[in-house]
């Protein structure tokens, strides 16, 4: 049982399906991944030799971590995390704590730096 806020967990996941244009979706998609105490949203895409009209079924997406939202539950707080290349996650210091998770969504969207998409 995860101890995430719901409403919060569903806002993260609407964010992420609208990041991607309909076009792309069958190249690119993210995803949010759910443990107890944080999401984790993911990059999954179709390896290249398998894009084209129809590829393989079985064929599986690769997966990059894009940024981690952590959930501190005494406090109700968000705090977000970037990724450095060895897939290590930082706690994003130019960013302060909030109760809103769509703060920290908003903030990867308005990233000028190049953190999170690079």
């Amino acid at each position: 049982m995860t101890a995430l806020p719901e409403t919060d967990v569903a806002a993260v996941r609407r964010w992420c399906a609208a990041r991607i244009p309909d076009h792309a979706r069958h190249q690119v998609y993210l995803d949010c991944e759910v443990a107890d105490r944080h999401l984790t949203v993911v990059e999954r895409r179709l390896p290249y030799w398998a894009d084209g009209p129809d590829p393989p079924a079985d064929v599986e997406w690769t997966r990059l971590p894009i940024a981690r939202l952590h959930y501190t539950q005494i406090r109700r707080e968000w705090t977000l995390y970037w990724r450095d290349r060895n897939l290590r996650f930082h706690l994003h210091n130019h960013i302060p704590p909030t109760a809103t998770v769509t703060d920290l969504l908003a903030a990867i969207d308005h990233d000028r730096n190049g953190i999170f998409f690079g």
